[in-house]
């Protein structure tokens, strides 16, 4: 990701985890996560540090792809992206573990965080105004919240 963003014109790249941010209290207006849910070991954690470097009124973005609700969905979710992406990925890359990183990336949605257990964490550590919003029977969501 840092390599990435020094493509673009970024002037301050912070390498950090996101349970121990680098910054004093306080510091952001706005904070946002994109599909890495899955790799936080402890959201109470990890949300009480968001919530800690945010001012008051500061609002915190969760972006999520998640088990979708519809079996039909699910079934054709799991064979698309375990087996038709890894295998077009691998062709396109010559990299053959390209296979294995799809299937890797479908079983952490398929057996990711439950959306009430986020929605509990986000509100357990004083959060306001925790929400959720879902599309395409909650395959992708976005959790909102928003420091009192």
């Amino acid at each position: 990701m840092l390599r990435e963003a020094r493509k673009a014109p970024c002037r301050n790249l912070v390498q950090a985890i996101g349970e121990e941010l680098p910054f004093p209290d306080g510091t952001f207006d706005f904070l946002s996560m994109g599909y890495a849910l899955r790799h936080v070991s402890d959201l109470r954690v990890a949300f009480r540090e968001y919530r800690r470097v945010l001012r008051p009124g500061g609002v915190i973005l969760l972006l999520e792809i998640s088990r979708p609700r519809s079996t039909t969905l699910l079934t054709v979710l799991r064979f698309y992206i375990r087996t038709v992406m890894g295998v077009a990925f691998a062709r396109a890359t010559g990299n053959q573990d390209m296979r294995t990183l799809m299937r890797y990336w479908w079983d952490t949605t398929e057996h990711c965080v439950a959306p009430e257990t986020i929605l509990t964490a986000l509100r357990d550590v004083g959060l306001v105004q925790v929400g959720l919003t879902e599309v395409f029977s909650g395959l992708i969501r976005d959790y909102r919240a928003v420091r009192a």
